[in-house]
């Protein structure tokens, strides 16, 4: 049987409200943490028409290898500390950056991307992957995906087994 999301417009926050508890279903029955990262990242790519959005899972203690994503051809490996992703993994913290081509540790997978929000995964206190988020539009990201994002991956986390 196919899955079903129902997408509604309204402002960021109603959207974000709206998807929450249908992505929490739709993890509910998946035992699999790889295809409900893959499903999450499809539905947030459709309902915000995202440029790329992607997780990145910690493999070793120096390096994020890429996950699901949704979007262009992706950088495969990223090391702690370089770029946004390396950098919301090393701090172990929400990285909004309205314009990366000032952020001087960007590393740029695709040209058209303008600004970048980086969520970490956590649980038991360790930084387990990365969401990864970037849009073509400069400032697009903002303390609303900031809530419901970092909402989100507490949920993926706490819902399946990782490692």
């Amino acid at each position: 049987m196919p899955e079903q999301i129902t997408l509604i417009t309204g402002s960021k926050e109603e959207v974000y409200e709206s998807l929450l508890p249908q992505i929490e279903a739709l993890m509910e029955n998946e035992s699999d943490l790889i295809a409900c990262l893959g499903n999450v990242a499809a539905v947030l790519k459709n309902a915000f028409r995202h440029l790329w959005i992607g997780f990145y899972l910690v493999k070793s203690e120096s390096e994020l290898v890429l996950g699901p994503f949704q979007g262009s051809l992706a950088c495969t490996r990223i090391k702690k500390g370089k770029g946004v992703c390396g950098t919301a993994w090393e701090k172990a913290a929400t990285q909004i950056i309205p314009d990366v081509n000032n952020f001087p540790n960007h590393i740029c997978c695709d040209v058209r991307s303008r600004s970048e929000i980086v969520v970490p995964l956590i649980k038991n206190g360790e930084v387990w992957g990365v969401l990864d988020v970037d849009s073509d539009e400069l400032d697009r990201f903002d303390e609303t995906d900031r809530k419901y994002l970092e909402k989100l991956c507490n949920e993926i986390l706490s819902a399946k087994e990782y490692r």
